[in-house]
């Protein structure tokens, strides 16, 4: 993980286990495709439609106030099919696990 729009919960560097079986909930960490391409970890905030109609996610940063922080905020919501992968873990360099919720560690 790089930059520092997922503190305090994330931070550069981090490295993490994810599940690409996983479906997300609302206040999962997932890892998602922007529509340029770009490949972020964001906080699943909720289903929405995309602007085509199509199933999606509003996917938020936990530190938005961070320079360069883009999300859903700017972007849009994003569409389910891209949204890639449910972070399970940080294993590096503090372990966690991540719960289906909010900031709620296992």
């Amino acid at each position: 993980m790089r930059g520092a729009s997922m503190e305090p919960t994330l931070s550069a560097g981090d490295r993490l286990l994810l599940s690409y079986r996983r479906t997300p909930a609302a206040g999962s960490l997932v890892v998602a495709r922007f529509p340029d391409g770009v490949v972020v970890v964001k906080r699943a905030d909720a289903p929405r439609e995309t602007a085509s109609g199509a199933a999606g996610w509003w996917l938020l940063s936990d530190n938005p106030d961070a320079a360069g922080a883009v999300d859903s905020r700017a972007r849009g919501a994003i569409a389910a099919g891209d949204v890639l992968a449910v972070v399970v873990a940080r294993l590096w360099p503090r372990p966690r696990r991540f719960a289906r919720g909010p900031h709620r560690p296992l």
